[in-house]
């Protein structure tokens, strides 16, 4: 499966928003107080996208896909310490 091209990310990124005002300035799903690493939290924990948008009524599929496009974004641009495989 081929990844989507950056005007796809740039559309996404209009979902996500961040204000030092709100939510300590962590980025969080524009127009709600719900910040993206809630969603990955969520994620990474097994919750499918419909139980998300069920936990937290405000959300759209949409607003998942630009979290994970985000945390993906992310991830090329910072290392993360890992542990060496054996």
């Amino acid at each position: 499966m081929a990844a989507k091209d950056n005007n796809d990310s740039a559309e996404r990124y209009e979902r996500i928003t961040a204000d030092p005002e709100i939510c300590h300035g962590k980025a969080r799903i524009r127009g709600t107080r719900i910040p993206v690493s809630v969603v990955l939290d969520n994620l990474a924990a097994g919750l499918s996208a419909e139980q998300i948008m069920a936990e937290y009524p405000g959300l759209q599929e949409e607003d998942i896909l630009a979290a994970v496009a985000y945390a993906a974004d992310i991830t090329r641009e910072r290392l993360v310490p890992l542990h060496e495989s054996a």
